[in-house]
């Protein structure tokens, strides 16, 4: 690898998203690449996360993981993005950072990037594949790269099936329904390797 750098960065209440973060950065890591795990802020008010046990809990949990800054946008070679779906969209705390990338993307500093995203939802069908989707879009504003995992792997199958991005199902136990830490590593790896691709031919080192 030509020293590729990879933000992994994640919005979880529940924890679920962050092990995804966890195991994307084994698989990046795997693959070569130096690596950050970063959560986006948290915009929830204290009460509504007090409410919630597991929430609360994952708070505390995660209370040490730096914070994602623009910083680390223009760091990245590669991004990849772990979130929840909010009724088939992003959560607002990622819609908020990602808001504020207008100055970058001005810059042209967004400009291919190689990204790549996962999500999670309480039932198969509740809104993974459009919250991954509503994510790229803002990418494609980005004129960044989007690396996704198709049907390259058999583990993809194996974690349900999802081409734009792993996507599992999180149970009212909390947790996850179907085993999709290969289809991560998978996924990460990828990412980096393309990313790997795209900095060497811009670097001219075909």
């Amino acid at each position: 690898m030509s020293n590729v750098k990879t933000a992994v960065i994640y919005y979880s209440s529940g924890g679920t998203n962050y092990q995804l973060a966890q195991w994307a950065a084994e698989g990046a890591k795997q693959a070569g690449s130096e690596v950050k795990v970063l959560k986006v802020a948290e915009t929830a008010p204290q009460a509504a996360i007090d409410s919630n046990p597991a929430w609360k809990a994952n708070h505390e949990a995660t209370k040490d993981v730096p914070e994602a800054t623009l910083a680390d946008l223009e760091w990245a070679d590669a991004i990849i993005f772990s979130i929840p779906t909010r009724f088939g969209n992003m959560p607002v705390q990622m819609k908020q950072f990602l808001d504020l990338t207008g100055g970058l993307w001005f810059q042209g500093k967004l400009a291919n990037k190689v990204v790549s995203a996962m999500s999670s939802a309480q039932n198969p069908h509740g809104g993974q594949e459009a919250t991954i989707l509503s994510l790229y879009t803002t990418m494609y504003h980005w004129g960044a790269i989007v690396a996704t995992p198709g049907f390259t792997d058999p583990s993809i199958f194996a974690a349900g099936g999802n081409p734009y991005g792993t996507s599992v199902t999180v149970g009212q136990d909390g947790k996850m329904v179907e085993d999709v830490q290969a289809a991560v590593v998978h996924q990460a790896k990828r990412t980096v390797t393309v990313a790997d691709w795209v900095k060497k031919g811009l670097n001219g080192n075909n």
